[in-house]
């Protein structure tokens, strides 16, 4: 008889970007920016746009999370006088 092998093979990406954003998130990058208290924000999206977003942010080759902080910064930033 023969034995399976216990060797697993190199992984490769799904072959369509469905797999992708059907995947759970990721933890994403720390950066110097992000505080030691976060606050959490649920909005609620259609499954077409939470897709589109997924697939720009894999395309960027960053999280969702880290673009989504990235473009709230830029559209809300902080007012001179106001603390961080």
């Amino acid at each position: 008889m023969s034995e399976r092998s216990n060797r697993r093979g190199f992984v490769a990406r799904p072959g369509n970007a469905e797999s992708w954003i059907k995947a759970p998130e990721t933890p994403g990058r720390r950066t110097e920016e992000v505080s030691a208290f976060n606050a959490r924000l649920t909005i609620d999206v259609t499954p077409a746009l939470r897709g589109r977003i997924k697939v720009a942010a894999f395309r960027r080759g960053i999280t969702v999370a880290d673009m989504l902080r990235d473009l709230f910064a830029r559209e809300f930033p902080a007012d001179p006088g106001e603390p961080s």
